[in-house]
């Protein structure tokens, strides 16, 4: 079970954010669904060469600031 939940509501925002701070990573890179974190975070820690962990912290924060646009 992933440590994280991503709604469909809140993954095109997320997924700008990412766009913006990771911009070799393309739309089909960072196809979504909901229940499907675990895929994403693993597929996330190989395309951006990092732990879980990070990729995990990372995705928690874009959660938290979801009106903002940074990451």
């Amino acid at each position: 079970m992933a440590e994280i939940t991503i709604s469909n509501k809140d993954w095109p925002r997320i997924k700008i954010k990412l766009k913006r701070k990771y911009n070799h990573l393309n739309d089909e890179q960072l196809q979504y669904s909901e229940g499907q974190e675990d895929q994403l975070i693993d597929r996330l820690a190989q395309l951006v060469d990092r732990d879980r962990t990070y990729v995990i912290f990372t995705l928690k924060k874009a959660l938290v600031n979801i009106d903002n646009n940074r990451l």
